[in-house]
């Protein structure tokens, strides 16, 4: 599996998703080993982890966008809102 498998830290946000999902997919079919199923519990936990940091890092950016010269926010805006 290790062989054919991209590096994490490479990947950008959706195809980390996508990953995470497909190993998702796999561990509730039902049918992958044991072993390998704990593989894919190690790996679903990596890229859960770097989809976070990479979300973490996108509203740190949004939020250093929105602020004014002196570090405070100059405004809010929910990211759901259509304004």
């Amino acid at each position: 599996m290790a062989d054919t498998v991209p590096d994490i830290a490479a990947m950008t946000f959706e195809d980390a998703l996508r990953s995470l999902e497909d190993v998702v997919r796999r561990l509730e079919s039902g049918e992958v080993p044991l072993d390998e199923s704990i593989t894919l519990y190690e790996r679903g936990e990596a890229l859960r982890a770097h989809c976070q940091a990479r979300l973490d890092a996108a509203q740190a950016r949004i939020e250093k966008i929105v602020a004014g010269p002196t570090g405070q926010a100059n405004h809010s805006v929910p990211f759901d809102s259509d304004d």
